[in-house]
């Protein structure tokens, strides 16, 4: 495992390779905000082969505004597939995400992939979720998943706006 600032144009295209939507991401027109730590896993000849990158942002739900450890742009290179490689780099992110403070993590993603993040102990957050875009707010179409970093964080009740592009 190896850490990461944000990554490079040549990262992200190894990372890529030359798959049309490695993320999956077809007919999602939101704009997303880079990360800013990564945690990857590197193949035998030194490749990239996962990464999973967090970005500390605030949150307001309700009347409360409160940081939490956003993770986004979980990637395994398609050669590398279906051997834990997402849950690794995503449980290194969230160890990463511990030590920088916020009680909870949050992250976005396609209905097909939740599975995976409620095995890591996310649960989805149900209540609208709008964040912010070049032309204004929108809607988040994914589903949004959190999970406590802390002992006794809890996610409290209320619409969620993110004053940010989403992760």
């Amino acid at each position: 495992m190896v850490e990461l600032g944000p990554l490079t144009a040549e990262q992200k295209a190894e990372l890529e390779g030359d798959e049309l939507d490695p993320f999956g991401a077809a007919g999602v027109t939101l704009r997303y905000r880079p990360k800013e730590r990564h945690f990857a896993l590197a193949d035998d000849d030194g490749r990239l082969a996962a990464s999973a990158g967090t970005v500390v942002v605030d949150v307001e739900v309700g009347a409360e505004r409160f940081p939490v450890v956003g993770i986004g742009g979980v990637i395994v290179r398609a050669p590398y597939r279906g051997r834990g490689l997402a849950r690794r780099v995503v449980e290194a992110a969230l160890d990463g995400a511990r030590a920088a403070g916020p009680a909870r993590a949050m992250l976005f993603c396609h209905a097909d992939r939740m599975g995976l993040y409620e095995r890591l102990g996310f649960a989805e957050i149900t209540a609208p979720v709008s964040v912010q875009q070049p032309d204004g707010t929108e809607l988040m179409p994914q589903r949004t998943m959190w999970r406590p970093l802390r002992e006794g964080a809890a996610w409290p009740p209320g619409p969620v706006v993110l004053q940010t592009l989403p992760f």
